[in-house]
């Protein structure tokens, strides 16, 4: 009786028994190093700020809009203290420009009186 032949077979690799070793990382850059054109002595576009704050801000805003000439005008006057008023029309328009005025001299924020009678 023969034997009967068997088929071939790929080669089979042994299973390991431990997890692969884990690659190596390529090395890192030192932080601060110049990069480039820093490292030539070109200056950064990031320089200071030219014009520092000087703690002011608006707190009052008079937006006044026609779209076209011969249309009614609109204007918004509005205040963080809570002022907020409109106005359609050329003489309710030219109204509330006197009422913003005014109320720079009556506003709260603008005018505390806490400091008044403090100082």
């Amino acid at each position: 009786m023969n034997t009967p032949s068997r088929p071939r077979l790929k080669s089979i690799a042994p299973t390991p028994d431990q997890p692969p070793a884990a690659d190596q990382a390529p090395p890192r850059t030192t932080v601060g190093e110049p990069k480039g054109a820093a490292r030539k002595g070109v200056p950064s576009a990031l320089r200071p700020d030219p014009h520092p704050g000087d703690d002011r801000y608006p707190i009052a805003w008079l937006a006044i809009s026609s779209p076209r000439y011969g249309h009614m005008p609109t204007a918004t006057s509005r205040c963080e203290c809570g002022w907020d008023q409109r106005a359609i029309g050329h003489a309710q328009v030219r109204a509330l420009i006197e009422a913003h005025a005014a109320h720079r001299t009556t506003c709260p924020l603008r005018n505390p009186r806490e400091g008044r009678a403090a100082a």
